[in-house]
């Protein structure tokens, strides 16, 4: 909870939800072991959560392998991966790795691709000339190869000489692109499946957020995904305390002050509040990013709050 962008928006927002009800995810933290993933996944599950979202940043974890470990220990809920960095990842080597989930797993795989922290890509040198234009290639061409067709690309950043799938899956999993700039949201609605939004951002940025990516000429499948920084209580004033040091780094990252970044946050009533603002805005899916202790507790008291 900050304190404008949520309570300005809280009950004018939570009355235009929209018809379809929002999917709620929840963010495995790359902070947490991951030999907690099988357990926490199994838990979220039953809670009745719709989405586990796994994360791939360098130095972390590999977002395949989580994902894998995650649906593996898992029955009904889908798992998302957010986000492969292109700079990191063949094109050709990422699409036989999430075809192979999804045809063991169909139906339960979102992949999310993004551009990478430059300093991270520099710093084992893999940084693109074009990061814009890698970004496209290589959605491009894992789309293309997922849905089981051979692809010659003799692009910017990817060349693909006739590369083609064995084993493409039936059920085409969803390519997301995880992206902030506008250039990046204009290029995702042309050619993604739908866009991830990092955390921080609110009601008030989804608005630009869909009108960006709209520009590119989204289609009616084209869907909106947004993370938050969560933190659930009923001492208002810890939640804060416990919040601050996410906002602060996350505002500075984003080139906005810490009071303007956007949390779900607050007594369980006020979180569930914010999950419908963002919903009311446009956001199909809410994927919470839990800090504090007792996570698992604190999704528990949402999602009660929310009717699940």
């Amino acid at each position: 909870m900050t304190n404008d962008p949520n309570d300005s928006n809280r009950t004018n927002e939570a009355e235009k939800v929209n018809e379809a009800p929002v999917r709620i995810g929840v963010m495995y933290d790359r902070d947490w072991a991951p030999e907690g993933l099988p357990g926490f996944a199994r838990e979220a599950e039953a809670l009745g959560v719709d989405d586990l979202w796994v994360v791939e940043d360098l130095g972390w974890n590999g977002g395949v392998s989580a994902a894998a470990v995650a649906l593996g220990a898992t029955e009904r809920v889908r798992v998302g991966i957010g986000i492969a960095p292109a700079p990191l990842r063949s094109p050709a080597l990422l699409a036989m790795e999430l075809a192979t989930l999804a045809r063991v797993f169909p139906g339960r795989l979102v992949a999310g691709i993004g551009h990478g922290v430059r300093e991270w890509m520099e710093s084992v040198g893999v940084a693109p000339r074009s990061p814009l234009a890698l970004l496209e290639e290589t959605i491009t061409s894992v789309r293309a190869l997922l849905r089981g067709e051979r692809v010659e690309l003799d692009g910017r950043e990817v060349r693909l000489d006739g590369v083609a799938l064995v084993h493409p899956p039936a059920q085409v999993p969803p390519v997301v692109a995880g992206v902030v700039r506008p250039r990046s949201l204009e290029l995702a609605g042309r050619v993604a499946d739908g866009v991830l939004i990092a955390e921080g951002h609110g009601p008030g940025d989804l608005e630009n957020t869909r009108a960006l990516i709209a520009k590119g000429g989204t289609g009616p499948e084209h869907t909106l995904t947004v993370l938050s920084f969560t933190c659930v209580g009923d001492d208002t004033d810890e939640v804060a305390r416990t919040l601050h040091p996410h906002t602060e780094g996350h505002g500075a990252w984003l080139g906005r002050p810490q009071d303007e970044v956007f949390t779900v946050s607050g007594t369980p009533a006020q979180a569930a509040d914010d999950v419908r603002a963002l919903h009311a805005s446009g956001a199909d899916t809410v994927v919470l990013r839990v800090v504090g202790p007792e996570p698992l507790g604190q999704l528990a008291a949402l999602l009660a709050s929310l009717g699940r």
